[in-house]
C-alpha cells in the first residue's frame, strides 16, 4: 500500500466569519469534514480580545485531536498576537521561524517544521513551510527568495518539501519566476480560494519538491466554508513516489 497523506492550508481570519461574528467552531467543523493529516493555518489569534482571548492553536489542536502543533507570533497587537500555526498527526521537530519581514512592511515569518510519517515500519521525513506573504509584489518576491536561500532550507534540500499558505500572489507570477527554477511543482495553482463568498483569486497555494506527488487538489466550497472565513481552505492529497 502506498504511503499517502492529506494536507490542508487555511487562512482562518482569526475565526471571524463573513458575518463578522467570532465562531471558531465553524472553522473546526470545516476541517473535520475533510480530515487532513497536516493543517497549515494563517491569521491565528493568541490572547486577542476580538477572539475572546483564546489561544486558538491550543483550542484547535485539542478540539480536533491533533497531537502535534507549532505556532509563531507574527503580528504583535495592543493585547495579544496573531500568526501562523501547524497542526499535525505526524511528529514535528526542528521548528524554525524564518524572518521574512521587508522594511516598512508588516512583520512576516515562515514557520518551517520537519514532519515524520511512520507507516508499516517505514519512516518518511519531509519539510513543511507555512507562509503568509506580503501584499506587494516586490515584497512577495523578496520573501520567497529569502526563504529558499535560508540556511534551514539549503541544509535540508535533499528532503522533500512542501510550501503552503496564503501567498497573496494575485497575478500568479511566483511559480514561474521563482519556484519552478528551484524544482517546485504546483499542487493546483488555478484553484480559486478568495474571497470565500465568490472566489476569484488563487491566493492560497501549495507547492512541493522531491519524492512526492499531489494527485488530488481542491478547494472546499461548502456553504459553511463560505461563511467561516474570508478564504476557502485548499486541500491536497499526496503520495510518496520512488
Amino acid at each position: 500500500m502506498t504511503m499517502q497523506f492529506r494536507l490542508m492550508t487555511y487562512n482562518i481570519h482569526k475565526g471571524i466569519g463573513n458575518d463578522r461574528k467570532y465562531r471558531l467552531e465553524r472553522i473546526e467543523d470545516v476541517v473535520r469534514g475533510y480530515n487532513p493529516d497536516i493543517i497549515l493555518l494563517q491569521e491565528v489569534d493568541d490572547g486577542v480580545p476580538r477572539s475572546r482571548h483564546d489561544c486558538q492553536v491550543d483550542r484547535l489542536a485539542s478540539d480536533l485531536g491533533y497531537a502535534h502543533q507549532a505556532f509563531q507570533r507574527n503580528v504583535h497587537l495592543k493585547t495579544g498576537h496573531y500568526g501562523n500555526a501547524v497542526l499535525s498527526r505526524f511528529p514535528l521537530s526542528q521548528v524554525e521561524h524564518i524572518d521574512l519581514t521587508v522594511p516598512l512592511k508588516k512583520r512576516r515569518q515562515a514557520l518551517v517544521v520537519r514532519c515524520e510519517q511512520h507507516f508499516e515500519g517505514h519512516v518518511r521525513s519531509f519539510l513543511v513551510a507555512n507562509l503568509h506573504l506580503g501584499l506587494a509584489g516586490f515584497e512577495r518576491k523578496i520573501q520567497l527568495r529569502r526563504l529558499l536561500r535560508s540556511n534551514r532550507v539549503v541544509h535540508d534540500q535533499r528532503l522533500s518539501m512542501i510550501l503552503g499558505g496564503d501567498f497573496n500572489d494575485v497575478w500568479g507570477t511566483l511559480e514561474k519566476n521563482i519556484l519552478q527554477p528551484k524544482g517546485f511543482r504546483s499542487a493546483g495553482i488555478t484553484i480559486h480560494t478568495f474571497p470565500a463568498k465568490l472566489p476569484l483569486r488563487s491566493l492560497d497555494q501549495i507547492f512541493y519538491t522531491g519524492k512526492l506527488e499531489a494527485y488530488h487538489t481542491f478547494a472546499v466550497h461548502t456553504q459553511l466554508a463560505r461563511q467561516a472565513s474570508d478564504h476557502l481552505p485548499l486541500v491536497a492529497d499526496f503520495k510518496w513516489t520512488g
